[in-house]
């Protein structure tokens, strides 16, 4: 074809089998010159709209402080001026008017922008297609779950609805290669024994970066680790290290660490406990070399001053001993789930208030213990024998190992430190 006109030949078959009419010739060349002026651009995107929401092509459409070219165009296409005032007002019967009566596109103002800019999908259409292609992009994570991490599926189900992936990854193109890789990471974990973080996103994605602080890769999967592990929620550099080493993944092997007392095993354990002094293990130290030997009870405590008490008054006569130092850390949580797995017994204390309630939850979900002196009735003893205690703060927390320590906490209104009942825990230590 050369010149202008474009024509379409034959006929088509309509609804019902009768036969509809040929599109009408549209006249490119003056086509491209009235309508494809670069100052119509506005009002050509203005109509796209209306026909993808399948509105009416009447009425006015306004543009507010044009340029001198855009009044320009108009002027030109209606063939007046569009007038001064600060916007720019042009009524789309008039548009459709001029395109028939010159020929341009005897059909009006709808084929004329199909012709110049090409077909406009209905705007329903195009939202199902991309609800469906949201829709695909989870394939990946319903392979996961289906086959390899049914326990996963609550997890699932929330990253679906909280909107987290769209707002990561913007397109479900990416969408589905960023779940392709959470899944895929997620298929390895948690790692046993554990590795370095940049070694492990090495061996699963060729780059040693790819789980970095930050990313929306980085941040999907840690996710989903710790809806496997069950690492409760926070934020800051601490805590997703520790996170992350929960489900055997480690970015800093020497800076988790658990203090211990008594407790034997390894050369220097061994020494220690001889010399009735504390020793500090760090996370490398454990995932490379575990304590060899589990005694059959070992008492674990939330504070320090507890352990330091115990090595000064006992010395090499206490029997196993393990400090979390506040929330329990991989370090930790590494050293029990090993003694656990061995056999050990474990026996829990921590402060009497809300943080405490926590922090004793957040270790119970991650390894059995039975209380050590935490429970309710312990709790209206030491209450008892501390008159002065400080008052209770904070928000109510649960004890599923005792459902009667809350109501205690609220109905007496104390805190009471595990540096209160010092006494009490050492004479247990000291076997008396």
């Amino acid at each position: 074809m050369s010149g202008g006109d474009t024509r379409e030949g034959g006929h088509e078959s309509g609804p019902a089998g009768t036969r509809r009419q040929p599109a009408a010739p549209v006249d490119r060349d003056r086509l491209t010159r009235l309508l494809g002026d670069p100052g119509l651009a506005w009002l050509v995107d203005r109509v796209r709209r209306r026909m993808a929401r399948e509105e009416s092509l009447t009425g006015p459409v306004t543009l507010r402080e044009p340029t001198a070219g855009q009044r320009a165009a108009v002027e030109r296409l209606l063939g007046r001026a569009p007038g001064a005032g600060r916007a720019l007002s042009v009524r789309l019967d008039a548009v459709d008017a001029v395109l028939r009566r010159s020929g341009v596109s005897p059909d009006g103002l709808a084929a004329a922008v199909t012709a110049l800019t090409g077909p406009v999908p209905p705007l329903a259409d195009v939202r199902e297609r991309e609800e469906r292609a949201w829709r695909d992009a989870y394939a990946p994570l319903d392979e996961l779950v289906r086959t390899r991490r049914p326990e996963l599926a609550d997890w699932a189900g929330r990253l679906r609805a909280d909107g987290l992936v769209r707002r990561l990854a913007r397109t479900p193109g990416s969408a589905r290669s960023l779940l392709d890789g959470t899944a895929e990471a997620l298929s390895r974990l948690p790692a046993d024994p554990a590795v370095s973080l940049p070694a492990f996103a090495a061996g699963t994605f060729g780059n040693a970066h790819a789980l970095d602080d930050g990313t929306p890769l980085a941040t999907l999967v840690l996710s989903g680790a710790r809806a496997l592990t069950g690492f409760p929620d926070g934020g800051g550099a601490e805590w997703r290290r520790e996170a992350w080493a929960a489900a055997g993944l480690l970015k800093d092997a020497l800076s988790s660490t658990v203090l211990t007392l008594g407790l034997r095993g390894t050369p220097a354990l061994d020494w220690s406990a001889d010399e009735g002094e504390p020793a500090a293990l760090t996370l490398r130290q454990l995932t490379r070399h575990p304590p060899r030997t589990a005694p059959a009870v070992v008492h674990v405590c939330e504070n320090p001053a507890v352990l330091a008490t115990a090595a000064d008054t006992l010395g090499a006569a206490c029997p196993p001993l393990v400090c979390l130092q506040g929330q329990p850390s991989a370090a930790a949580l590494t050293l029990l789930r090993h003694l656990h797995a061995h056999g050990t017994t474990l026996r829990y204390h921590g402060d009497f208030d809300w943080g405490g309630l926590r922090i004793a939850s957040a270790l119970l979900r991650r390894v059995p213990w039975r209380p050590w002196r935490y429970t309710a009735a312990d709790y209206r003893a030491a209450v008892a024998a501390t008159p002065l205690a400080s008052p209770l703060a904070g928000t109510p927390a649960t004890a599923v190992w005792d459902p009667d320590l809350p109501a205690a906490l609220t109905e007496l209104g104390a805190r009471i430190e595990e540096e209160m009942v010092l006494d009490d825990l050492l004479a247990d230590l000291g076997g008396r």
